[in-house]
């Protein structure tokens, strides 16, 4: 099942996704909500209900409900209030090349357990315009992975179960400005302004049962799903990413159980995994740079159009657009 959240005379509507057309889920059943809020809270009841509506109108049950063609509609996230978002380090081809690019070795510690960080769950937004201030352009990135949804309330999970709590899987930027990610880091606190303008997630949730038929076995020694997905970035209409979801070292399940300990999951929290094996310029730039000295590299600018496709995720495409400001914080550095 897909599901998306569009704008609606003013509101979050959900709804569902069936051969390009768009089908209010509330017009559908009136069991089910209106937002993907509501639906998550309720995922027991609202899953299976959803499940049979859709059946039926695959089936062609359903000629009278009204639609609207998906191109046509104003996306919003599929998850617009997210009730928390984390974001991990799951794939090793990633953190082993921005290591090697650095000249230091790859850090033992990242296959002995799974990491996270907290980002700013109110900057999340979907497709279209990104709004920078300057300081964002100071080696503006894209971060290209994939991120899950929780589905069920849930305190100290062990990987082995956690995949039932996974209501499905979108595609996420996670956007980077480097040079304010970098100057803080110095700190050891972590990432912070460098990461908390922008985070995109989109264009639809995809749940479970639509990618039964991409599953695979995760790595070796590892628990939980895996899904052989292939995941590309373009800038402009150029390609400069391609990685897949299989690739990830560390399982969702795996994030999740991390992340559940000693804490509480709620259904609404998003769970990115991380970059994909060169998935953002900073990696890609470093690669460039350790082959070629004369190597030039790439940031976003202003106007710059991103499109991140997965299979079976869709596609996600947002455009760069500068804020009308001047004001910039790295000027206010005390020396």
């Amino acid at each position: 099942m897909k599901l998306v959240t569009y704008l609606k005379e003013g509101h979050d509507q959900l709804a569902m996704l069936i051969n390009e057309k768009l089908y209010d889920t509330d017009l559908l059943h009136p069991d089910l909500p209106v937002s993907m809020a509501m639906f998550l809270n309720y995922w027991d009841d609202m899953y299976p209900l959803a499940m049979a509506v859709e059946k039926r109108l695959k089936e062609g049950l359903g000629r009278s409900v009204p639609f609207q063609n998906y191109e046509n509609a104003d996306l919003l996230a599929p998850v617009p209030h997210p009730t928390s978002c984390r974001d991990g380090y799951a794939f090793r081809q990633h953190v082993a090349a921005a290591r090697r690019n650095r000249k230091v070795d790859m850090i033992p510690e990242f296959d002995q357990y799974p990491i996270f960080y907290f980002t700013n769950h109110n900057s999340i937004q979907g497709p279209g315009d990104i709004l920078c201030m300057p300081d964002h352009f100071e080696k503006l990135d894209f971060e290209l992975e994939a991120a899950i949804v929780v589905c069920r309330y849930g305190r100290n999970i062990s990987a082995a179960d956690a995949d039932s709590y996974i209501g499905g899987l979108m595609i996420m930027n996670d956007m980077s400005a480097r040079k304010l990610q970098m100057e803080e880091m110095l700190l050891n606190l972590g990432p912070a302004k460098g990461k908390d303008f922008a985070t995109v997630v989109g264009p639809m949730l995809v749940t479970l049962d639509e990618l039964e038929s991409f599953e695979v076995p995760c790595k070796e020694n590892h628990t939980g799903k895996a899904w052989n997905l292939t995941m590309k970035c373009r800038v402009n209409g150029v390609q400069v990413s391609e990685g897949n979801v299989s690739d990830m070292d560390w399982t969702f399940a795996e994030l999740i159980e991390r992340c559940s300990y000693g804490a509480n999951l709620y259904p609404g929290d998003i769970i990115g995994s991380g970059t994909v094996g060169t998935g953002c310029f900073l990696e890609l730039n470093g690669t460039g740079k350790l082959n070629d000295p004369n190597y030039e590299e790439q940031w976003l600018q202003d106007g710059d159009v991103v499109e991140m496709e997965i299979e079976g995720l869709g596609k996600l495409t947002n455009t760069i657009v500068k804020e009308d400001s001047d004001f910039s914080i790295l000027s206010l550095k005390k020396m």
